[in-house]
């Protein structure tokens, strides 16, 4: 399992929405091939998506054949309703990209029949070969999907009872009402997300600190469902400093240290996305062995000292640009959306 730390939840949702773009086009995916990606809902992937849209509207990536999955949906909430997450999904990311209608797949909480939705949902999923990479997020209490404490860790979707932490953490979205909250939902099981060649978790906030450091320090425990990623041969966890808030100060600098020396001793030219090596440590690269040298004399003399990154070329200048351009326009094109938003709440507490 991999830790990479950023200084806040813009660093990591630049770094997450960056991961997602770049294994997309590494995958090169076709009609006959798509890339099965698995989605979360939810406060922790919104500006990750946001910044996927960015990345869309300059043309750095396509999602013309990706396949999504979605983790969950509540049971009852029209597929139409403000906080629905059908709703959701389309708001902040589907509606934006050229993702087909039909390779969207959200679960439907209004199905007559609620458990063979869940089967047909598993079916799907393994029709098309099993998820390629699932992007998850939190709750408090380590949840993930809709998987509250206690849930099996071999568990496939289903429909769930929402803890009462949840519904209160959840009530933001519906006024701040309890009562509006919906208590059942559909969610993939952890072991649906376990099934995925590989998993990426986001966690930020010191509300989650204590989620993270039990995932993190201690065993796997259906207590904290997210511990399973424990048990993953390429799990990653994408994590702010507020959110290492209850980590033992050594566990953050070991897991900083790991990727500090990726960097600095092996290149990033020499390492793939996953942390892979590409190539035999044979490097002729002058300005890599400048780095190594500078990582030692830091080492020696105990200074705690950032080195410096290759200055970017001028089509990753170019290509940088492009997505803050995009990133301006979708932030001027969404203010009426949230302004709309922020009225409906005022009208309906």
């Amino acid at each position: 399992m991999r830790l990479i730390v950023r200084q806040d939840y813009e660093e990591v949702a630049s770094y997450v929405a960056y991961y997602v773009k770049e294994r997309i086009n590494q995958f090169q995916p076709t009609p006959e091939r798509p890339f099965v990606l698995g989605l979360a809902t939810g406060s922790s992937p919104i500006l990750v998506y946001h910044k996927l849209v960015d990345f869309y509207a300059a043309g750095q990536v396509s999602f013309e054949n990706v396949v999504t999955f979605n983790t969950d949906e509540y049971v009852g909430l029209p597929k139409d309703h403000p906080q629905s997450y059908h709703t959701f999904m389309w708001n902040h990311l589907f509606k934006h990209v050229n993702i087909k209608k039909e390779n969207v797949h959200i679960l439907d909480g209004n199905a007559n029949n609620l458990d063979e939705e869940c089967r047909k949902f598993e079916a799907e999923i393994a029709k098309l070969g099993g998820i390629e990479l699932f992007l998850g997020g939190i709750g408090p209490d380590g949840h993930i999907a809709f998987n509250e404490p206690g849930s099996s860790l071999t568990s496939r979707t289903r429909v769930k009872t929402l803890a009462y932490e949840t519904i209160i953490a959840n009530a933001r979205f519906f006024g701040g009402d309890i009562s509006r909250v919906p208590k059942l939902a559909l969610t993939v099981g952890v072991a649906t997300v376990m099934d995925a060649r590989e998993v990426m978790i986001v966690i930020t906030g010191a509300h989650k600190s204590l989620a993270l450091a039990k995932c993190v320090e201690e065993g796997v425990n259906h207590m904290w469902t997210v511990s399973a990623i424990q048990m993953h041969p390429k799990g990653l966890i994408v994590c702010d400093e507020d959110a290492t808030l209850e980590l033992h100060v050594k566990t953050v600098k070991y897991f900083k240290s790991i990727e500090h020396v990726h960097h600095s001793i092996i290149g990033k030219h020499n390492l793939g996305l996953q942390g892979n090596l590409l190539r035999n440590m044979v490097d002729t690269n002058q300005a890599a062995k400048r780095r190594r040298r500078l990582m030692l004399q830091s080492l020696l003399n105990d200074e705690d000292e950032k080195l410096e990154d290759e200055e970017e070329d001028e089509a990753q200048k170019a290509a940088t640009a492009a997505v803050e351009e995009a990133g301006k326009k979708r932030k001027r094109s969404n203010s009426t959306y949230w302004e709309e938003k922020s009225a409906l709440l005022d009208v309906n507490p």
